[in-house]
C-alpha cells in the first residue's frame, strides 16, 4: 500500500476502497474533501497522519476481500453501479426518513424543541434536493457521459459538484443535530430507527459522492485517460 501524508484523500479512497473504513471512522471526508491531502485532513482533526496510515494499512491487509476498482471499470458499468447501488435505494429510503422525521417531530417535538423541528426541515429539504439531483444526472449528465460528449459536460458537472457540497453540508448539520447519531435515552423505536437511518444515509452518500466527484467526473472530462 503506497500512501503518504501528502496523498490526496480522494486518491486514497479510489486506490484502496477498504481504507475508506478508516477515513469514515475518523470522520475524514473523502467525497467533497477529496482534493485535501491526508496530512491536511489529519491536522484539521488533531490526528497523527502516520498513525492513520498504519491503521489503513492494517485494514487493507487484514482482509482478502476484493473490491471493484471503479477507476478502472468501464464507464457504463460505473454508472450502472451508481444507479443500482445508490439512486434506486435512495428513492425508497428518502421518503421513509422524511416520514419518520416528521413523525418524531410531531410526537416528541416538545422534548427537543430546538432540535427536532430543525432536523425534520433539513431532512425534508435534503430529500427534495437529492431527488432533483438524481433526476438531472439520469436525464442529462449520465447520457452525455455515455455518449462521450466530454465538451458538453463541464457545466453540468460543476452544478453536480456544487449540489454535492450542499448535500454534504446538510449531512454535517444532521450529524450535529443528532449529537453524532447518539440515540437519546428513552427514545421510541421510530426515533431510534430515524437516527440509525440517518447515520446509514451519511455513509452511503459519502461513498456515492466519492464515486462521482473523484472517479466518474474526472474520467468523463478526460476520456482519453479513462
Amino acid at each position: 500500500m503506497n500512501i503518504e501524508a501528502q496523498t490526496h484523500v480522494g486518491e486514497i479512497a479510489t486506490l484502496y476502497p477498504l481504507a475508506t473504513r478508516v477515513l469514515a471512522r475518523h470522520q475524514i471526508g473523502y467525497c467533497c474533501e477529496g482534493g485535501t491531502t491526508l496530512e491536511e485532513a489529519c491536522q484539521k482533526r488533531s490526528l497523527d497522519s502516520a498513525t492513520i496510515i498504519e491503521e489503513m494499512r492494517g485494514e487493507v491487509e487484514k482482509t482478502n476481500d476484493s473490491e471493484t476498482r471503479w477507476d478502472q471499470a468501464p464507464l457504463d458499468e460505473l454508472i450502472n453501479h451508481i444507479l443500482v447501488t445508490y439512486h434506486e435505494p435512495l428513492r425508497e429510503e428518502l421518503p421513509r426518513l422524511e416520514a419518520m422525521a416528521l413523525r418524531v417531530e410531531h410526537v416528541h417535538g416538545d422534548k427537543m424543541p430546538a432540535i427536532l423541528p430543525e432536523l425534520a426541515r433539513v431532512v425534508t429539504a435534503l430529500k427534495a434536493e437529492l431527488e432533483q439531483h438524481m433526476m438531472k444526472e439520469e436525464q442529462i449528465l449520465f447520457p452525455l457521459v455515455l455518449q462521450g460528449e466530454s465538451v458538453m459536460i463541464d457545466c453540468p458537472i460543476k452544478v453536480m459538484e456544487q449540489e454535492h457540497d450542499s448535500a454534504s453540508q446538510a449531512l454535517q448539520k444532521l450529524r450535529s443535530l443528532t449529537n453524532e447519531y447518539t440515540v437519546p435515552e428513552g427514545a421510541c423505536n421510530t426515533w431510534r430507527a430515524l437516527w440509525h437511518g440517518l447515520a446509514a444515509l451519511e455513509t452511503d452518500l459519502h461513498h456515492h459522492i466519492h464515486l462521482e466527484n473523484n472517479i466518474l467526473f474526472p474520467r468523463a472530462l478526460n476520456p482519453g485517460a479513462a
